[in-house]
């Protein structure tokens, strides 16, 4: 876990996205790229896999995939369960920037 602090205490938003490995990851994938190219090096996007990282899971309690957690000098500042779509996201994180 202490990479995952390391992660999160950054100074631009860090967005995590918690997914499963299999089912409707092509979706996911053009999503976060579409949010990538947008803001560049505004953000980091990070893709993590719920079945590759159970402690973690457990730690932040995510029961539900896709979970998008945006963080920001190691502060949770927002968080949804469920599909979004780039447009939102992009939002979300111009929020914080």
């Amino acid at each position: 876990m202490s990479k995952f602090g390391e992660l999160i205490d950054s100074e631009k938003p860090v967005l995590l996205n918690f997914h499963p490995v299999e089912s409707g990851e092509e979706a996911s994938r053009l999503i976060l790229k579409d949010v990538a190219a947008t803001l560049g090096e505004k953000v980091k996007v990070i893709k993590i896999e719920v079945e590759k990282n159970k402690s973690l899971v457990e730690a932040l309690r995510i029961s539900e995939v896709p979970t998008y957690i945006l963080y920001k000098n190691g502060e949770m500042l927002w968080r949804h369960s469920g599909e979004q779509n780039a447009d939102s996201l992009i939002s979300v994180v111009e929020k914080h920037i």
